[in-house]
């Protein structure tokens, strides 16, 4: 009941640590930018990754050199955007978003928060997280492009 037979755990174990090593393999190679979370793609990647790593192992319908090769190709369509990103301004736009201010001098700006999708209660919540009681006296509250919130004192 809790496993079909030793080859399938065999094969679980055998496969991990080659897919794993590819993968370290892989990301060594192709830097540390890879799996940082600077904006939503990144995140899309980091989680990418880890599903297919998943799958390569589990599943018995993807060979290894295949996983590997789905792997290798995300790694290197991210090390491509980012490349693209850091050499042409027009392709930053398209796959970056800007930061958003949204409480500026302890006033909120609606507009910022419709755009975003953001309430004011999430924002708080963000703000009473860095110690802080209410938007009163902060210089700014920033939406990031990674989706988090900072929160700057006047």
């Amino acid at each position: 009941m809790f496993f079909d037979d030793i080859q399938g755990l065999i094969r679980v174990v055998v496969i991990s640590i080659l897919a794993y090593a590819s993968l370290v393999l892989f990301l060594r190679v192709s830097g540390k930018r890879t799996l940082t979370k600077l904006n939503a793609f990144d995140f899309v990647i980091t989680v990418a990754l880890g599903s297919t790593l998943a799958t390569i192992i589990l599943s018995e319908d993807v060979a290894l050199a295949e996983g590997a090769l789905a792997l290798f190709m995300l790694i290197a369509l991210q090390f491509a955007v980012t490349w693209l990103s850091v050499r042409i301004d027009g392709f930053l736009k398209v796959v970056k978003s800007e930061p958003r201010v949204l409480v500026r001098h302890g006033e909120w700006i609606d507009k910022a928060m419709k755009d975003e999708r953001l309430n004011r209660k999430e924002v708080l919540a963000a703000v009473r997280n860095e110690g802080k009681s209410g938007i009163e006296g902060l210089g700014a509250v920033i939406l990031e492009t990674d989706g988090s919130i900072s929160v700057i004192p006047e």
